[in-house]
């Protein structure tokens, strides 16, 4: 029977195994279409909710204390993880003098698929005097997963931004090792409308054999991007490179069109979680305010 569950066509449909009995894809199974839209703007009392709408099973949270300006929403997924064929898409738009962290409530995880890819489409948009930090958790790929991630963000000249995206391949605990699936991860970031910045990182099958050669993978298993937009760029580069030598991680740092931008890579999601709020406390003793520190909900 495993054998047949592997030999799922890529149609999605339903497949028939040797037995003649028709093994389902993922088209024919119950998937996530999951949606939501958030709308902040700045006012004299800090950062306000303009609009939101949301659809199961994406939620968005805003953990704080009553009465209290808005710093830090919390996406979270009630579903409990993504399988092949899930569509996940988000928008978020900052107006002027908005700031806030948007993070997630835990590591996200992308369950071995039958045949069809998870989506993931990210918009972000961030208006001139407006802050914004992108900073979910990992995202751990399970063997056979597949996954299809996009994230688009728009910057207006005076904004400021940092954005994150990390993977996992694997998870450590159970001792898996990742020997196939279909992993397309995408940035596209344009200021004022012109694009200055893509990248795509992508794995299939028929890479996964040799992903662990020094030209690729080597022995990495955790991998992330970190960028960084705004009036400090210099600065922020300067820090990321002296720090580098001192964290659990290897991270190197560029600039490309005024973006900064860092890889991150470790052999174990720890030590890349580790390096990653190494940068993010030192980023907050930076800027006494501002969303530029590590989520409260990595705490948790």
């Amino acid at each position: 029977m495993l054998a047949d569950l592997s030999s799922a066509d890529l149609s999605g449909s339903s497949n028939v195994g040797a037995s003649g009995v028709a093994i389902p894809g993922d088209k024919d199974l119950q998937r996530s279409e999951g949606f939501a839209r958030l709308l902040l703007a700045g006012s004299a009392h800090g950062t306000r909710i303009v609009d939101i709408l949301q659809r199961s099973p994406i939620r968005i949270m805003f953990p704080g204390i009553r009465g209290a300006p808005v710093e830090e929403a919390v996406v979270v997924n009630t579903a409990g993880g993504i399988a092949g064929g899930d569509r996940l898409e988000l928008d978020a738009t900052l107006l002027a003098n908005a700031s806030i962290t948007v993070t997630s409530q835990a590591a996200e995880r992308v369950y071995r698929a039958l045949s069809e890819p998870a989506l993931i489409e990210t918009r972000l948009k961030i208006c001139k005097a407006a802050k914004l930090a992108w900073l979910p958790q990992e995202t751990i790929v399970f063997n056979g997963g597949r996954m299809r991630r996009n994230t688009e963000i728009e910057i207006s000249a005076g904004a400021e931004l940092l954005a994150l995206e990390s993977l996992v391949l694997g998870r450590a605990a159970h001792g898996e090792e990742v020997v196939g699936g279909q992993i397309a991860d995408g940035w596209q970031v344009r200021l004022d409308g012109r694009l200055i910045w893509a990248d795509r990182f992508r794995l299939t099958d028929e890479v996964f054999p040799r992903l662990r050669s020094r030209a690729l993978l080597a022995d990495f298993k955790a991998i992330g991007t970190l960028i960084y937009f705004g009036p400090d760029a210099q600065a922020r580069v300067q820090l990321l490179r002296d720090l580098a030598p001192h964290l659990q991680c290897h991270c190197v740092t560029t600039t490309v069109s005024g973006l900064v931008i860092t890889r991150l890579a470790a052999r174990a999601a720890a030590e890349l979680k580790a390096g990653l709020r190494e940068i993010l406390l030192q980023f907050g003793r930076t800027q006494v305010q501002g969303p530029f520190r590590m989520p409260k909900m990595w705490s948790c």
